[in-house]
């Protein structure tokens, strides 16, 4: 059994313990007594260093806690010493996360089920369908005034038989850790935390996402919040130098040149699939049928695009005539082909390519796929260029002729 400094002094960052148990290699460590806090209740754990060696994880194991270093720990008495940076950091968002949580439930009747403290950011699952702009702008204002009022925040340790007043009822028996926010939240919790509500700095709730019927809240305390919100501004900023604008007009100018954007974008669109009509018609008339009457083109393009649909289709729209694009990278392949052609193209590249590891397939006009690699796609381009592959009496046929 280890006894938990954490839980009487979440401040302290120096102890000395004794090794009661260790593995073979003595890097899977018990101590008698810690203070270093083992990943839990959402929680991550704590890192330091145990006799000087580094501590890389620790585990909480029923009634023992087991400290993982980066190499094996000789001596059987030792001083541990605690990341008092991150111990903070995770004593703010922890502390944090119980008043945010207190405060939707005060203003929205909208418990929290789960908790997860990141190393980058924190979330809450909020159960609730949605939240509104509206919603969350007042239990960050309220999360926040709670904040400048420096609430006490207190431990103590009850039977949990007894009427408790928590905000979430904890399901344990016996001597229960509770953590309570003066006049505002009480609950059943083992985590690190400070010592008044204003040593959780300020809180900012970053995005929701919907999930399963609740509502993620991604949020933010103390240093975190007001690193992530420089971050914000020096990069809105950016945005608004780029536009010539005031900061609070972005939005609006943002979305004034998107939507300008899209028009521009449709137009190019349709410019492009009439210049890729006109090339098409344009490809078939100066190309000379083969010995069979049929007129047959290919091209290399970068992606098969409805620009190049486009192309095909007004190639074989002229009749007897087959269109072959390609691509190098992804590798892909399309074929077209006009009705009278004898060419049924969704049957004749699926056989090609799959001779060649690929996939693909399509209509009696239209088909396109790819394979593996630039070679496969050279071979199946050839195949299908008639070497001699493609001629068929039957619309149907995937074979060259006898």
């Amino acid at each position: 059994m280890t006894e938990r400094l954490y839980y009487r002094d979440s401040y302290l960052t120096r102890f000395r313990a004794r090794v009661i148990d260790a593995s073979p290699d003595r890097t899977r460590i018990h101590l008698d007594r810690t203070a270093f806090y083992p990943t839990s209740g959402g929680q991550p754990f704590d890192t330091g260093t145990l006799g000087g060696v580094p501590v890389v994880d620790v585990v909480e194991e029923g009634e023992s806690i087991a400290h993982i270093t980066a190499s094996p720990l000789a001596a059987n008495e030792v001083e541990g010493m605690i990341d008092e940076v991150r111990r903070f950091d995770h004593m703010r968002q922890h502390t944090g996360q119980h008043l945010l949580s207190a405060v939707f439930v005060q203003l929205l009747g909208a418990p929290t089920v789960s908790f997860h403290l990141g190393a980058e950011v924190c979330t809450i699952d909020i159960q609730r369908e949605a939240l509104s702009a509206e919603d969350v702008r007042a239990v960050e204002r309220r999360a926040n005034e709670y904040v400048l009022e420096n609430r006490p925040v207190t431990v103590e340790f009850r039977d949990a038989a007894g009427d408790l007043g928590l905000r979430k009822a904890s399901g344990r028996s016996g001597e229960i850790r509770i953590v309570s926010i003066a006049d505002l939240d009480r609950s059943a919790c083992g985590g690190t935390h400070v010592r008044s509500s204003g040593e959780i700095g300020p809180i900012a709730i970053r995005r929701l996402d919907r999930i399963r019927g609740i509502v993620r809240v991604e949020f933010l305390c103390g240093m975190r919040a007001v690193i992530r919100a420089r971050n914000d501004f020096e990069a809105l900023s950016g945005v608004c130098r780029a536009l010539s604008c005031p900061l609070d007009e972005a939005p609006l100018l943002v979305a004034a040149q998107q939507e300008r954007l899209q028009t521009a974008e449709k137009a190019r669109a349709r410019l492009a699939a009439e210049l890729a009509a006109a090339e098409g018609r344009d490809l078939w008339r100066n190309t000379q049928p083969d010995a069979s009457g049929r007129r047959a083109a290919e091209r290399t393009v970068p992606a098969l695009t409805d620009e190049t649909r486009a192309l095909a289709s007004n190639f074989i729209a002229g009749g007897a005539a087959y269109f072959i694009a390609r691509t190098d990278d992804p590798p892909g392949i399309l074929l077209a082909a006009s009705p009278d052609s004898g060419i049924h193209a969704g049957n004749v590249l699926k056989a090609a390519l799959a001779k060649h590891g690929g996939r693909g397939g399509g209509s009696a006009s239209m088909a396109q796929g790819s394979a593996p690699s630039r070679e496969a796609i050279e071979a199946v381009r050839a195949e299908l260029a008639g070497e001699p592959v493609l001629y068929s009496p039957q619309l149907t046929s995937t074979t060259p002729p006898a």
